[in-house]
């Protein structure tokens, strides 16, 4: 087995090998995967963190040895927590942002390294406690980022890659679709059960998970859809006050973590 590391910011992840392929999720820095094919100047990976499957250009990563990769794995994990943060390629001089989310080993005077780069860092950076207390506070972190299908950062984001790393952020794990987040956890019965943090989930006629949000408060949901906002949610779904009508049908109600 051949692993990689996400060494640019943000990297696309596509549903075939081409840019013209759909994209289906995002790498952020510090995020490693298992290489399974190679198609020419194409690889199909499987991220570590939720198993996800799909390809990224060749270019566009740094390969670690499995040794290298146990190491990282051994090390205290961070987690950058704002919008402000940047690192700087000792090899190449280059600086370029960090989104929230992304994972760096614990810095030592704010210097790391992996796959024989070394990197400065600056910026903030969280330690996940497992909080739920902190959910609804990184959600309102992400208020006013653009839809974007597949995405995982403040610049583009869709329905469940807003929850999953809103709570990666507050120290959760979460799979990558709405679907897959829906089936585990504790399920609650009525709304009035829910608590802030809790996620809510949406079907279509079909009955099919097609969206996910987050309580915000007793009647009000945070979510992605069309850019992530603040809408009023009752036993019905989503009532987006702009469009005057109810947009989501509620579906699912469950709690992740304490």
């Amino acid at each position: 087995m051949q692993y990689g590391i996400c060494n640019l910011s943000v990297v696309p992840v596509r549903r075939s090998a081409g840019h013209s392929s759909e994209m289906t999720t995002q790498l952020l820095f510090g995020e490693t995967f298992d290489i399974l094919h190679k198609e020419e100047n194409w690889l199909q990976i499987q991220l570590h963190t939720d198993q996800y499957t799909g390809w990224i250009h060749q270019r566009q990563y740094l390969a670690l040895s499995a040794a290298a990769l146990r190491i990282l794995n051994a090390q205290p994990g961070v987690l950058v927590s704002d919008l402000q943060s940047t690192v700087t390629e000792k090899s190449s001089g280059n600086t370029f942002p960090l989104l929230m989310g992304s994972r760096l080993i614990l810095p030592v005077e704010n210097q790391f390294g992996f796959a024989g780069e070394t990197y400065f860092f600056k910026g903030n950076i969280i330690t996940p406690q497992a909080e739920k207390s902190d959910i609804i506070h990184f959600a309102a972190r992400y208020l006013g980022a653009p839809y974007l299908w597949g995405g995982r950062t403040h610049f583009g984001i869709d329905c469940s890659g807003f929850t999953q790393m809103v709570y990666r952020l507050a120290g959760f794990d979460l799979p990558r679709d709405a679907s897959q987040q829906a089936l585990a956890g504790e399920t609650l019965g009525f709304l009035s059960e829910a608590e802030a943090g809790d996620l809510l989930f949406f079907d279509n006629d079909e009955g099919n998970i097609t969206h996910v949000g987050i309580l915000y408060n007793a009647h009000q949901i945070i979510h992605a859809s069309g850019k992530v906002r603040i809408d009023t949610i009752d036993h019905n779904g989503i009532f987006n006050a702009d469009l005057q009508k109810y947009t989501h049908n509620l579906r699912l109600i469950k709690r992740r973590g304490r």
